[in-house]
């Protein structure tokens, strides 16, 4: 189990802070609009899902287990921009009314507190800020090295590492990938068995098939299949690369 590289009251901050650039990258846009690296989805529902999303969580932190039912889609008349604003206020009031390690509800058996939910809605909405972003035709807005590094270590562990296993989905050949940014090294390990991923140090690192490597923010969104693997350093067996990103997808979708 990884507990992040952020401490949490900071990720509390990336949380709000990641909302309010989200609300205005999405203000007077057309919802129809497409996100670049994700075909088939649109500005409109990006932010729908992110504004359902902040509900959700905040009623599974007030309930103490997962909802039945959230409103997931803006009232009549509110805008995409006051949905995700109306949503992420009390959600950011509920998690600075505990401590990180208090106990809740989670889908990740391994991290069962208040924890989790504040590093995977950060993420959440860092990588759908962006997303929005593209979609309007913003410039993308810089992401924190240590918040980009700590979204490296969630995908690994939590994404390849949890939920890929959940789904009951195995790569066809074993390979290892060593994944590098910002003096941080992960090794991965997909394959016919559950895939598996932890930290290393660099001389663990350099007897795996094959490695990607960049800055920070490059990476982490490499690893969410925002970028193509030219944004990035790859070298190694370029098999294991593309397994570990197809099954990032299918872990990620």
């Amino acid at each position: 189990m990884s507990r992040g590289l952020v401490d949490y009251g900071r990720l509390i901050e990336t949380v709000a802070a990641e909302a309010e650039s989200l609300a205005s990258a999405a203000e007077g846009q057309r919802p129809e609009r497409q996100v670049p690296a994700c075909p088939g989805l649109n500005l409109g529902e990006t932010a729908r899902h992110v504004g359902s999303t902040y509900r959700m969580v905040t009623a599974w932190l007030r309930e103490g287990r997962q909802p039945v039912a959230w409103q997931q889609d803006p009232a009549r008349g509110q805008t995409l921009s006051d949905y995700l604003r109306e949503g992420v206020e009390p959600l950011v009031d509920a998690l600075s009314e505990r401590e990180p390690d208090d106990p809740c509800e989670t889908w990740w058996p391994a991290e069962r507190t208040c924890r989790f939910w504040a590093r995977r809605l950060a993420h959440e909405s860092t990588v759908h800020r962006m997303d929005v972003q593209a979609a309007a035709g913003l410039p993308l807005g810089p992401v924190p090295d240590d918040i980009a590094e700590d979204g490296a270590d969630e995908v690994l562990s939590l994404w390849l590492g949890h939920r890929l296993d959940v789904l009951g989905v195995r790569g066809t050949r074993e390979g290892t990938v060593a994944v590098r940014t910002g003096g941080r090294v992960w090794i991965t390990r997909t394959g016919p068995e559950p895939a598996t991923t932890w930290e290393a140090s660099p001389e663990e690192a350099a007897s795996a098939d094959a490695d990607v490597s960049g800055p920070p923010v490059r990476v982490y969104r490499w690893l969410w299949g925002r970028i193509p693997d030219r944004e990035v350093e790859t070298t190694g067996d370029h098999d294991a690369i593309a397994q570990l990103w197809a099954l990032l997808r299918l872990a990620t979708k």
